[in-house]
């Protein structure tokens, strides 16, 4: 499970009015230093070639404001253009042209930029904008980002000034409106307007964007293909397609990274090795303030795991420490976890509750909660080396104190639709990761009762005031105590079970240039596909 990036306002607001005339051209030549000390030009991008990127499912959905998914929203990150992005305290606009606020912070106006097209040839306007955030904001479209717009009980509002521009009004004090707009992606409204299940209209099947590529054809089971957008508002890419080969087996990916037959792929830890002794790919280690988790779900139809001390005592049962050396070879790709909120968002605290390396207690807590014989069904993804020695892991362990666990390896696709799940009772544990970005008010739909992204099902009415509080608290440092405090409550009710804070690896195709400027981005790999070419 993977889970959508954000931004933290503080950041933001600084570089909003810092940086507002946005960043410049990405395509310059560069003119590196050979060991001679002359300047030596990098050849020019050339253009043509077909670029294969492998993908461990099908994508759920090809619509960025209802993707949760990894693969979805990797796919996506091409098909759909975002307003604007932030890397490393660096604003890229996209479609939009610029964002400033009012003197009181409440109200917010963005400008786009002129001439901008969908797929289809229709101008992409201010109509579109206000169309997208109104159909998030509407209850029926039962968009997992509303509540984010939802500032103290109240909708932001937003208005169409003139066909460039749009205007969002708040109802209040809102800090992490910025880090909610960042998020949040166009789409048209010709397209959409009069479906009453944006979610699952048929119209996602065949998506018009107004990314750098296009949407060509979709084989289930197999790959994805998308073509060059040559009215792409950024420059016409350099490749011809790009082309996502779902490779559900970890396995049979990386002999088709060993062959030859993918250009980019993830590479697990215990894969690298054999990766890198190709030759052929550069290995590219990142932070992508991702989290890994063990997902334990209340829902569970065996009626137990809803007992904060059964949760408390599968900690107990294990050992971190040992869990990571299991799942990611050493802490050069892994930090041990205790908080919800990862290292580079704000008011992040590991200081908190954490159960681990205490069997004996462990059997303690069951015994007080009256559980004995507990078997537990653990599923992972079929092929999956990281999130089989996780499940394997916890099974020897767990059998220490006398509780028993079957680990399920079942089909990327299968899984996803498993732990995504509203109501899914027939399974107890999961590996899971998210990547939600600087500010906290995005973990809110992870951990507020009843939000269609509470995949643990976890619900704790304090918790989700302190959200609701932190939303619309303009003060940072009552800000801060309010996520500090959510953290310590979600750590001792156990609400998951953090393992790490990790890296993710990357193999790139030698054969292909631009890197740099395409720009590594947690979950979708690359943020602008337009930039690489073949050398």
């Amino acid at each position: 499970m993977e889970m959508s990036k954000k931004w933290s306002t503080a950041i933001i607001f600084v570089l909003l009015t810092a940086l507002i005339t946005a960043c410049g051209s990405s395509s310059d030549k560069t003119t590196p230093s050979d060991n001679s000390g002359q300047q030596t030009e990098t050849s020019a991008p050339k253009d043509g070639g077909n670029l294969i990127i492998g993908v461990g499912a099908d994508p759920v959905i090809l619509n960025p404001n209802y993707a949760g998914d990894r693969v979805s929203l990797t796919i996506d990150q091409s098909l759909y253009a975002p307003l604007f992005q932030v890397n490393n305290g660096k604003i890229t606009y996209y479609l939009a042209d610029s964002l400033t606020a009012s003197e009181d912070s409440m109200t917010y106006t963005l400008k786009l930029k002129s001439g901008l097209t969908w797929h289809d040839g229709q101008p992409l306007t201010a109509d579109d904008v206000v169309f997208t955030i109104n159909s998030i904001l509407d209850e029926k479209q039962n968009s997992m980002f509303r509540g984010n717009l939802i500032i103290g009980g109240k909708p932001i509002e937003v208005s169409k000034v003139d066909d460039l521009t749009v205007a969002f009004k708040m109802p209040q004090a809102a800090p992490a409106f910025e880090a909610t707009l960042v998020q949040l992606t166009p789409i048209p409204k010709h397209i959409f307007e009069n479906e009453a299940d944006i979610e699952k209209s048929t119209k996602n099947n065949t998506p018009v964007g107004s990314g750098p590529f296009k949407f060509k054809e979709y084989k289930t089971g197999e790959y994805v293909t998308l073509e060059r957008f040559d009215n792409y508002f950024g420059g016409k890419p350099h490749l011809d397609t790009v082309t996502y080969r779902i490779a559900k087996d970890t396995n049979a990916a990386n002999l088709a990274l060993q062959n030859g037959e993918l250009n980019i792929n993830y590479v697990s830890p215990q894969d690298a090795p054999t990766i890198e002794g190709t030759g052929n790919y550069d290995l590219m280690p990142y932070s992508e303030g991702r989290l890994s988790y063990i997902l334990i779900n209340e829902n569970s139809d065996l009626g137990v795991l809803n007992k904060k001390e059964v949760r408390q005592a599968l900690g107990y049962a294990l050992n971190r420490d040992e869990l990571i050396t299991a799942a990611y070879l050493s802490s050069e790709y892994a930090d041990a976890a205790h908080s919800f909120l990862t290292p580079d968002t704000l008011f992040h605290t590991n200081d908190v509750a954490t159960f681990d390396n205490d069997p004996a207690k462990a059997k303690e807590l069951l015994q007080q909660a009256g559980v004995t014989n507990l078997k537990l069904r653990f599923v992972v993804k079929s092929g999956d080396k990281t999130q089989e020695a996780i499940a394997l892991y916890v099974q020897q362990k767990l059998k220490d104190i006398g509780v028993t666990v079957e680990v399920q390896s079942i089909d990327a696709s299968a899984l996803n639709s498993k732990v995504y799940s509203s109501n899914a009772t027939d399974f107890d544990l999961s590996v899971a990761g998210y990547i939600m970005g600087f500010d906290p008010d995005a973990y809110s739909i992870l951990f507020t009762t009843d939000n269609s992204s509470n995949y643990s099902h976890y619900s704790n009415k304090q918790v989700d005031e302190l959200f609701q509080k932190g939303a619309g608290e303009s003060d940072a440092t009552k800000r801060g105590e309010l996520y500090t405090e959510a953290q310590k409550l979600v750590a001792e009710d156990a609400a998951i079970y953090p393992i790490a804070y990790t890296k993710t690896i990357v193999a790139v195709d030698k054969r292909f240039g631009g890197i740099d400027e395409a720009v590594l981005k947690p979950v979708v790999i690359f943020e602008d596909l337009s930039k690489l070419y073949m050398k």
